[in-house]
């Protein structure tokens, strides 16, 4: 027969820690696949105006362009008038072309030819600084404009 016998001491064994890097690691890959990193710094003051018919844009396939006063850290350097942005640097109206020529070059080589510009202008902007962007884009050939606004009611804001 066999014998029994009884445990000495009720202690809990201990936590088996074996599978913790791996727990950490799963974790750490995770948060780096899902976060998703800010792709220009705003130089401008964006305040779009507000619009209430909106559609969806395919990111992908757009080039963004930025145009109002220098936000408030950058009014020292730069002044109050209007600038236009292009990536994370201050662009004049002539060398447009040259920034979307490199803004284009980032995109997947099939949607380079079909590339969409995005205006992102501040709803308090001169609508001069709007006009010379379009020309140059005329004269590049980039005739697929969108501009980007607000969701809201256009009236309202007008008050």
């Amino acid at each position: 027969m066999s014998k029994f016998k009884k445990k000495k001491g009720n202690e809990i064994p201990a936590v088996n820690t074996a599978s913790l890097p791996d727990i950490v690691f799963m974790l750490l890959f995770f948060f780096m696949v899902v976060t998703v990193l800010r792709e220009n710094d705003l130089l401008v003051q964006n305040d779009l105006p507000k619009a209430d018919q909106l559609e969806k844009l395919e990111k992908d396939r757009a080039v963004y362009i930025y145009a109002g006063k220098p936000s408030q850290r950058y009014q020292d350097k730069y002044g109050t008038e209007g600038k236009i942005q292009i990536g994370d640097k201050f662009t004049d109206v002539k060398s447009i072309g040259f920034a979307l020529t490199e803004a284009r070059e980032t995109l997947r080589p099939d949607l380079q030819d079909k590339v969409m510009v995005a205006l992102k202008v501040d709803e308090d902007t001169n609508t001069g600084i709007v006009t010379d962007i379009k020309e140059e884009l005329r004269e590049l050939n980039l005739l697929r404009i969108i501009y980007i606004t607000a969701p809201g009611n256009p009236v309202s804001s007008l008050n």
